[in-house]
This record gives structure tokens, C-alpha cells and sequence, in this order.
């Protein structure tokens, strides 16, 4: 941050941040059939407590609170809500296609249903536990991807799923390195 005449000034910029992500494509988005039971567990996946949403959401409050002081580290938090934003495109396309809403409401199998929150997010105040924060809320993401994809038999939407985790395990990587950066 840079301070003329009384004025703030944020130096970083951030031209030519790309989302980070596996360097491998994704499968095509199709699906077998439509199943608004698979169309309602992905809209957990999109929108609810553990969600795209809640991770995009996270990662860009995280890198506006870095931009300033820790402008490296601010463009890989963007670059990963990129690519967390790019999770929640293709599976907005799934729920779609599955003949679900795309709505922002995280629809239970008990027939409960919540609109998603940003009491879903974890704010913390230091980078220390911002990181941890997003280190486990990837973990979380990757646990619940995995349950999905085993109570799914759909292939096509198990290989986007698959697809998904990949970056999520790179995200983790990233982040502990940002972790061990701060030692």
C-alpha cells in the first residue's frame, strides 16, 4: 500500500490473475437422465454451508483483506476463487440438467431446504488462521464430494465431481505452502 499526500493507494495489481487450477480439462457437463434427488445433493454442493458459494464468497473477502499487505499471496486467493467460481458454473450445469434450481437454496433429503448465508463463512482476523480456515473448508469440500459421488450413479456427473477435487487438493497444497511462507 502506498500513501500519497494523505491518500491510500493500493499497488497490487491484479492483470492477468487466472484461476488456479489443475492443469487437466474437465469431463463434458451431461448427465445420464435428470434425478432431482442427485439435481438436490449437488445444490449442497453449490450453495450450502460447504458449498462453491460459500468457498468463492470466502477467498475473495480473504483476498480483498490481503491485497494491500501481502500482494502475492492476494493473487493466489483470487486465483483460486476463480476457480472455485468456475466449480460453481458447472455445477449450476448439472443441477440444470438433473432438472434441479439453480436458486441459491441447498435442498436436503428430508425435504428441508436453506438459502444460502454468509454465516456459512469463516472470517478470522489474522492471515495464520484465514489460511487454516481455508485449508479446512477445502477438506470439507472434498469430504462431501467424496460422500456425493458414492451415494451418485451417474458417471458423467461422478467425472466432473472427480474433476472438482482435483482442485480442490491443489488448492490445499497451495495454501499450505502459503502457511509455511508465514513461519
Amino acid at each position: 500500500m502506498e500513501e500519497r499526500e494523505n491518500i491510500l493507494v493500493n499497488t497490487c495489481s491484479f492483470a492477468g490473475v487466472k484461476p488456479v487450477m489443475v492443469d487437466l480439462p474437465y469431463p463434458p457437463i451431461q448427465v445420464a437422465g435428470r434425478n432431482p434427488v442427485y439435481a438436490n445433493l449437488l445444490s449442497n454442493d453449490y450453495c450450502g454451508a460447504v458449498s462453491e458459494l460459500s468457498a468463492t464468497t470466502q477467498y475473495i473477502n480473504n483476498e480483498n483483506r490481503l491485497s494491500c499487505d501481502r500482494c502475492g499471496m492476494a493473487k493466489t486467493i483470487l486465483g483460486i476463487a476463480m476457480a472455485e467460481m468456475m466449480h460453481l458454473q458447472k455445477l449450476g450445469e448439472l443441477i440444470y440438467l438433473l432438472g434441479g434450481n439453480v436458486d441459491f437454496v441447498a435442498r436436503q433429503q428430508n425435504g428441508r431446504a436453506r438459502m444460502w448465508t454468509p454465516e456459512y463463512l469463516t472470517i478470522p482476523e489474522n492471515v495464520k488462521k484465514m489460511l487454516l480456515a481455508d485449508i479446512e473448508a477445502e477438506r470439507d469440500a472434498i469430504n462431501q464430494y467424496q460422500m456425493h459421488i458414492n451415494m451418485i450413479n451417474d458417471p458423467y456427473v461422478n467425472a466432473v465431481l472427480v474433476r472438482i477435487i482435483k482442485d480442490e487438493e491443489y488448492h490445499i497444497m497451495l495454501l499450505q505452502m502459503m502457511m509455511e511462507e508465514l513461519q
